[in-house]
């Protein structure tokens, strides 16, 4: 999504450089609009290294390409964090004496306000009317937490979490992107995400890579898009949406009971996590030391199940099972072949196939893949930032349960 950040003048400025850097590690193109007094707090080089865009002060910057209306033209969301009582009352009123409210005033994109004041000022009644409207108009308000504030002061005024803040930020501008498509409604989905860890003792365990981004957006676009979408989540490096049911693994073993248990309840199941092949036999009770080991370690492996073979093998007919392969082959014809045959064995109606490296795929912001029919052919290829690759997977797999042809089997080769 094109995301807009301003920024007002309060202390809490500082913050939204966190919630830019996170937009951004969602793959979002984001751009700040700060104020001339945010400007007091924080400054240009910070925002356009962290937003990775040039960032604008003035209206009367770049005037040929009338920037002060084109970026809220583009813009799919506008968040305003922080919001100080005096942008709040500027908002509501409509004045526009800087950049920041001639873009609020050239768009039609959804707002998110996330208000950041003493506890006076928050609780004063032109503020709180303030606030009513922009409500009333359709803005989402997040916040404000309650902590300490500037100086000794403490109560309700504080800057909300920034995780919560990102959340409400990429649900508004999903919600505002799926409204005339809401394919979704009425389906239950169950969502894998993430990379499972299997432990070796106390301290050590195997793991993978994964960050969890790509299962984390489909279960979002879903949800946006109107399904009941449950996440079960291993290890996760980027926030759960916050308006999904989250069921929190760790193991193989444990993503095998949840999703075991959770299957039969959902219509769809998105198999993302990357789940490991493998854990060690024993667990040790105590750490592990180099004293005991001497200078070779030996671990003795275990297959763990496959959870996408059994979940495909045990489905109803009118349930649609997906599943995720990540491979290194770096040639393309290869990797698809790849992706074939791992669709046979596991016995998934679609699976999307996508190459991972040193450089590519997992902890990075965007992705590829291809998504594979049950017959072998080719359904989709898409590159992007993985909130995008969730949209095409969606989009590929809503024509897909509105094929009348579709005739789900259960077939299982060795």
């Amino acid at each position: 999504m094109r995301i807009v950040v301003g920024i007002s003048g309060g202390i809490a400025a500082y913050k939204a450089v966190l919630v830019i850097r996170e937009l951004v590690l969602r793959g979002h193109e984001v751009h700040a609009i700060p104020t001339p007094s945010a400007l007091r707090f924080i400054g240009v080089p910070t925002l356009e290294a962290i937003s990775r865009n040039p960032v604008y002060t003035d209206v009367f910057d770049d005037v040929a390409e009338v920037r002060h209306v084109a970026l809220g033209q583009q813009a799919d969301v506008i968040a305003v964090v922080p919001a100080t009582a005096n942008t709040v009352a500027k908002i509501t009123a409509g004045i526009a004496d800087n950049l920041l409210g001639t873009t609020l005033l050239a768009s039609t994109a959804p707002l998110v306000i996330a208000p950041a004041m003493h506890t006076e000022m928050w609780e004063h009644p032109a503020t709180q009317a303030n606030i009513a409207t922009l409500s009333e108009r359709g803005a989402v308000i997040v916040g404000p937490g309650t902590g300490r504030l500037t100086g000794h002061d403490t109560g309700v005024g504080r800057l909300e979490a920034i995780e919560t803040i990102v959340a409400a930020i990429e649900q508004a501008g999903a919600n505002a992107t799926v409204d005339s498509r809401r394919d979704w409604v009425g389906r239950k989905v169950l969502v894998s995400a993430g990379g499972t860890r299997e432990p070796l003792d106390p301290v050590r365990f195997l793991g993978n890579r994964s960050s969890g981004r790509q299962g984390v957006a489909i279960a979002a676009s879903a949800a946006a898009r109107g399904a009941q979408v449950t996440l079960v989540a291993a290890n996760l490096e980027v926030p759960a949406p916050a308006n999904l049911e989250v069921i929190q693994v760790s193991t193989a073993a444990e993503m095998h009971a949840e999703c075991t248990r959770l299957a039969p309840e959902h219509d769809i199941i998105v198999m993302t996590a990357a789940v490991a092949d493998y854990r060690p036999v024993t667990v040790a009770e105590g750490k592990i030391t180099k004293e005991e080991t001497g200078d070779e370690l030996t671990l003795h492996l275990t297959k763990n199940p496959d959870i996408l073979r059994e979940l495909a093998a045990s489905k109803r007919p009118d349930q649609l099972v997906v599943g995720f392969a990540a491979e290194t082959e770096p040639n393309d014809e290869k990797l698809l072949a790849r992706g074939r045959a791992k669709l046979q064995r596991k016995g998934c109606d679609v699976l999307a196939v996508n190459r991972v490296g040193w450089n590519e795929g997992f902890q990075h912001d965007e992705n590829e893949i291809s998504l594979i029919a049950r017959d072998g052919s080719l359904a989709v290829r898409h590159a992007g930032n993985k909130m995008s690759v969730a949209g095409a997977i969606l989009d590929t797999l809503a024509e897909y349960l509105r094929d009348s042809a579709h005739t789900p089997t259960n077939d299982v080769t060795a």
